[in-house]
């Protein structure tokens, strides 16, 4: 079956919330992130605010009617915020490379593809509809070194560590998208 990747908005994106509720419960069940299956319920909960964020986007991968796959994005904002891992990666980058590079640019927030449709090029695909508007090319995202699958995708797609580490246990890292005028300063590499 032929797998159609689609690019939604706020408005759209929850029309196929249980899909990608079953999907997120997957993708993140396996290690590193090792979820239990009721995180799933929370993030579709999440899902519905999330939409509501400025400049959300969402790529939705559909094999008939079944999600194999999605991404969402927007922009984080001017004053950068402070919950879940924010506080952390501004401790990390410091205020002037924070603004200078996450403030006003593409931030993706989830990416995950159903296990059975691995290995397949969704992530990839979902990845560059999802951020193909970055403003001025500037996007960038979060994930922990433990997934290590996660890490080989982004790099094979052109992006690039922040040579900082993100203090935490979950030994987080931030990566500035292939177009990113950051890239040569933020160092890491790869």
């Amino acid at each position: 079956m032929t797998t159609e990747i689609r690019t939604v908005q706020a408005g759209e994106v929850m029309r196929y919330a249980d899909g990608i509720r079953d999907v997120y419960a997957s993708a993140f069940a396996a290690p590193p992130w090792n979820e239990d299956p009721a995180e799933a319920d929370v993030y579709a909960e999440r899902l519905a605010r999330d939409a509501l964020r400025p400049g959300f986007t969402g790529a939705v991968a559909t094999a008939g009617e079944t999600v194999t796959g999605f991404a969402t994005a927007w922009i984080t904002p001017e004053h950068f915020p402070a919950d879940r891992s924010y506080g952390q990666v501004a401790q990390a980058l410091g205020a002037g490379r924070t603004r200078a590079w996450l403030c006003g640019a593409l931030e993706v927030n989830e990416l995950a593809v159903a296990p059975e449709a691995h290995g397949g090029g969704l992530g990839a695909a979902l990845l560059d509809a999802v951020t193909g508007a970055a403003p001025g090319g500037r996007c960038w995202l979060l994930t922990s070194v433990r997934a290590e699958a996660a890490l080989r995708l982004y790099e094979r797609t052109g992006w690039r560590r922040v040579g900082t580490s993100v203090p935490g246990k979950v030994a987080l890292v931030v990566l500035l998208g292939p177009r990113h005028p950051g890239r040569e300063e933020a160092g890491g590499g790869r």
